[in-house]
């Protein structure tokens, strides 16, 4: 099963390699790309940093002693501030660290120079293995099995980081809580296998409504659903949420119908946390109102207080 992480390139993936000597550089930089990765080149661990700032990496390979920022400093900066990224080190003085010093500094793996091509042709293949062995658990951990949607879990987790995202960068995001109507009821007289395909249904309308590579759909749990949509305007929710009610009416699955909620992010005094707090109660309460008011309709929570 080959499952693709939004966190990680495509393919291979970009390599970052580090190393103060320009020849051990342009050999390193030669071998990876005979490997199969994109690569790019570092002098230092200062200069790799700044490049991390602006780029994602699968593995980066780095040199142990370096002027400045040196490759343990390196591999702390990088555990501390890009943990999916692994790390492989590569030193010719053995008897300063050892292998169990790095692997504990959180390396994924070590190569004394001169390296063997083939040696780390081999250690790269494995880390691309437990990595996308680790991408096949999350997805597993995270994903609703009935639905394929990403679960409440991942929801709790995922939707902090959007938020944080469109606050730094300055964008606007919203929260769409969908819900179906009467579905105990749908459920009850038509079996459960019926109202399992019912919920598919809704999830594959949600994904026929949203974009592929910007939202993000979750099972918020039993027949309620989330979406996070960043950079769009009110005006482009409401389109989307009509457009999922009236394609889900089209099914005519009994008395059935869905309920909106939708509210944007709007940061509660300085209070990031509290902002996105407030942003799932505001969709909550937004959809509570639509059910009050009839049901199978949508309704925008404009309030921007808690």
């Amino acid at each position: 099963m080959t499952i693709t992480n939004q966190n990680d390139p495509p393919g291979k993936g970009w390599l970052l390699v580090v190393d103060d000597d320009h020849d051990t550089l342009e050999l390193l930089a030669i071998c990876v790309k005979s490997f199969g990765f994109d690569c790019v080149k570092a002098n230092d661990g200062l200069e790799a940093m700044g490049i991390m700032e602006k780029q994602s990496f699968s593995i980066v390979i780095t040199d142990m002693m370096m002027p400045g920022v040196g490759g343990l400093d390196l591999l702390k900066h990088i555990k501390g501030h890009y943990p999916r990224t692994s790390v492989v080190v590569v030193t010719g003085y053995t008897g300063t660290f050892s292998y169990v010093d790095v692997i504990k500094a959180g390396a994924s793996d070590f190569i004394v120079k001169p390296f063997n091509f083939d040696e780390l042709e081999a250690k790269l293949n494995r880390i691309l293995r437990e990595r996308e062995l680790v991408r096949a658990l999350e997805f597993l951990s995270n994903c609703d099995p009935l639905t394929g949607l990403f679960n409440r879990r991942y929801m709790d987790e995922k939707i902090k980081e959007e938020v944080h995202r469109a606050d730094r960068q300055g964008y606007s995001i919203f929260l769409i809580i969908v819900d179906v109507d009467n579905f105990k009821s749908y459920n009850d007289e038509y079996g459960h296998p019926e109202g399992d395909q019912l919920l598919i249904t809704v999830a594959n309308i949600l994904k026929n409504c949203t974009r592929a590579d910007v939202d993000l759909i979750f099972r918020h749990g039993g027949d309620e659903f989330a979406i996070t949509t960043p950079l769009i305007s009110p005006e482009q929710v409401a389109q989307v949420g009509k457009r999922i009610i009236a394609l889900f009416k089209e099914q005519s699955l009994g008395d059935t119908g869905l309920s909106l909620g939708v509210a944007e992010f709007v940061r509660g005094d300085g209070d990031l946390n509290g902002g996105v707090a407030s942003l799932i109660r505001r969709a909550d309460q937004a959809l509570y109102q639509a059910k009050d008011q009839g049901r199978n309709q949508l309704v925008f929570n404009v309030s921007h207080s808690s």
